[in-house]
């Protein structure tokens, strides 16, 4: 070996071992201000707060697993608010008293003129009283009936003869050539009672061989109260069963099938991010009183170094959340991957609390922003969920992983980076921005929230270049609203959601390349000139350009095959252009941003005022370029 090349080896070596030792110091100091932390948080709660927090642990556990364990049946809001009167002899008695809705009444025509009673039930006709209230009765009877049957017969030991036909549901994609495949199955004793009742129009006074008359359940057929119209319309979801908590059924009979409903999502929301919740605000109230009488001024003079603080600070906290999601996964049966998936998203909440507490300045105006930051991530989480068993929208969620985690489903680790990556990059970013101003020029001062953001912004410019990093460290951001919005638009007709989807995203985007250049020119960090503008706004545009091909995960989750999602994120052209029209649509997106940040950027080296209608203009002008290309690659 020459001598040169032993030079260079012990030169990266020297490098190599000062690095460690740095990063050594650096965990030593943050585990010093974590053990700190830990200590000073514990000696705050006194008995009663430690109290007040164990009874509201427990009440979030309490209904946590009632929901769980019951599928949404123990959740009775509706319980007993229709009056029944019906005989004790009568066969449908049993039906009425096991339904929550209804209260079984002694029958008296009086009373139902009286309007004591709702309905009254004379051998196997309904009567409802004259009134809204009274016809909401008699349907919320029929469907008691019918789910009473339902389950006489799934007592049936003959499933075929009980249930002679079975239908199967496969969602297929939106806008696909079919909706699904059903198959039938028809068991042996399809010539019996059972199988004519299951066909055939019912009425009010129709009987057959079983049901809630006789209590042997021995034949297929069912002793039901009807509409007349035969079509499965008095049945309710079926709550109780396996899949309930997840949505409808895929499977069973005709009348069974109900959609998917979010009761599962609203439940796993409501246990994962609650206790999660509780942590945070903690977190925030600690955070931001160290800007209270300059109590984090002693921190500030110390050996140590913003990162090491702010994450001793953080780490307890977060440990903290990681135990509380661990217990929760474990008591509703997730694994690994639910915690794995909950834990980005509340890091997403520590962070967006750090950033909330660095700019408010009271406890008022920092509740103010954590309440609605919390609303915005949980309606991210909440929201796309509720479509797991429909669309690749629902990856998007954290949530929809949890989902799928106890439903027993696989999980590609392509599905996990796309519904967790926005959250662990965005964090790092509001981390970065908050550090940013922990510093005492900013920590102890009572500027605005929005002053605060520009000073946050204006910590991370370092030169021109920086302009380009952070454009490109804004795309997280850009990537959850543009997926929230998708979301949020989905349901909507194209013919309404399409502009609607282009316009959000046209504002998202530049928004976030111009914003930081807002904030260096009002700190007076560049010169206030129309070449300085353009050559900001170019770097703004080549910068988020690059970051912005990052969007190019969603093909692993077939968004694409979405209306919306084309429009979104389309990353591809028209077939069979050619190379150099390839070429020019992948310049094309480029100038734009350069032609729209250059725009702004001149907006913004003026004044505010020019820089908002300057931004007008940009999304206009980006808005009608999204139009132009969705109307060519359709």
């Amino acid at each position: 070996m020459s001598g040169s090349s032993r030079t260079l080896a012990a030169r990266f070596a020297d490098a190599l071992r000062k690095a460690v030792a740095r990063l050594a110091d650096w965990t030593r100091k943050t585990l010093r201000v974590a053990r700190w932390e830990a200590a000073r948080t514990a000696g705050v709660f006194d008995r009663k707060t430690a109290g007040a927090a164990f009874a509201a642990a427990l009440l979030v556990g309490a209904f946590g697993a009632a929901a769980l364990s019951t599928g949404g049946a123990g959740v009775a809001l509706d319980e007993n608010i229709y009056r029944v009167g019906i005989a004790a002899d009568s066969p449908y008695y049993d039906a009425v008293a096991e339904s929550p809705p209804l209260a079984a009444r002694p029958p008296d025509e009086a009373a139902l003129r009286d309007g004591e009673i709702d309905a009254l039930v004379r051998g196997n006709e309904v009567e409802p009283a004259d009134s809204e209230r009274g016809r909401a009765a008699a349907a919320a009877y029929r469907s008691a009936v019918q789910s009473y049957n339902d389950r006489r017969m799934l007592a049936e030991e003959n499933q075929s003869a009980a249930f002679p036909v079975v239908v199967e549901i496969r969602y297929a994609d939106r806008g696909g050539a079919s909706g699904g495949s059903a198959a039938t199955d028809a068991g042996s004793d399809t010539d019996s009672s059972g199988g004519d009742s299951a066909d055939s129009d019912q009425s009010p006074n129709a009987e057959s061989g079983s049901g809630a008359s006789d209590g042997t359940g021995g034949s297929a057929g069912a002793d039901e109260p009807s509409d007349g119209e035969g079509d499965g319309a008095l049945a309710v979801p079926d709550v109780g069963g396996s899949g309930a908590l997840f949505g409808g059924q895929s499977s069973g009979s005709p009348a069974d099938i109900a959609p998917p409903f979010p009761f599962g999502s609203l439940v796993l929301a409501f246990a994962f991010l609650v206790p999660v919740n509780f942590v945070v605000q903690s977190y925030g109230s600690t955070m931001l009183n160290e800007r209270i009488n300059r109590r984090g001024e002693l921190l500030l003079v110390a050996p140590l170094s913003p990162t090491s603080i702010v994450a001793g600070k953080t780490l307890p906290y977060a440990l903290a959340i990681l135990g509380v999601t661990t217990l929760i996964a474990a008591l509703v049966g997730g694994g690994l991957l639910s915690v794995a998936a909950v834990f980005p998203l509340a890091l997403a909440y520590l962070a967006a609390t750090f950033v909330g507490a660095m700019f408010a300045r009271s406890f008022k105006e920092l509740t103010f922003v954590t309440v609605a930051l919390s609303v915005f991530l949980t309606t991210y989480a909440f929201v796309p969920a509720i479509f797991t068993d429909v669309t690749p929208i629902a990856l998007i969620s954290p949530l929809t992983l949890v989902v799928r985690d106890l439903q027993g489903a696989a999980v590609s680790a392509g599905e996990y980076a796309f519904a967790t990556g926005s959250f662990y990059f965005g964090s790092g970013v509001l981390f970065l921005l908050g550090v940013g101003v922990y510093r005492e020029e900013d920590l102890f001062t009572q500027r605005s929230v929005p002053l605060k953001f520009l000073d946050a912004l204006d910590s991370r410019l370092s030169g021109k270049r920086s302009v380009a990093v952070l454009s490109a460290l804004f795309i997280p951001f850009v990537f959850v609203a543009e997926l929230l919005t998708v979301a949020v638009l989905f349901a909507l007709p194209v013919q309404l959601s399409m502009p609607l989807l282009l316009a959000s995203i046209a504002a998202v985007e530049e928004f976030a390349k111009s914003v930081h250049v807002y904030a260096g020119f009002e700190k007076n960090r560049f010169e206030r000139s129309v070449p300085t503008a353009v050559v900001l706004g170019s770097l703004s545009a080549v910068g988020f350009f690059a970051g912005e091909k990052v969007t190019a995960v969603v093909q692993l989750v077939g968004l694409p095959e979405l209306a919306l999602g084309r429009a979104a994120f389309a990353t591809s052209g028209l077939p069979g252009i050619g190379p150099a029209g390839a070429v020019g649509l992948l310049l094309a997106p480029l100038l734009l941003h350069v032609v729209t940040a250059s725009l702004t950027a001149i907006g913004a080296s003026r004044n505010r005022l020019l820089y908002v209608a300057s931004l007008v203009v940009a999304v206009a002008v980006h808005t009608f370029y999204n139009l132009a290309v969705v109307v060519t690659l359709a």
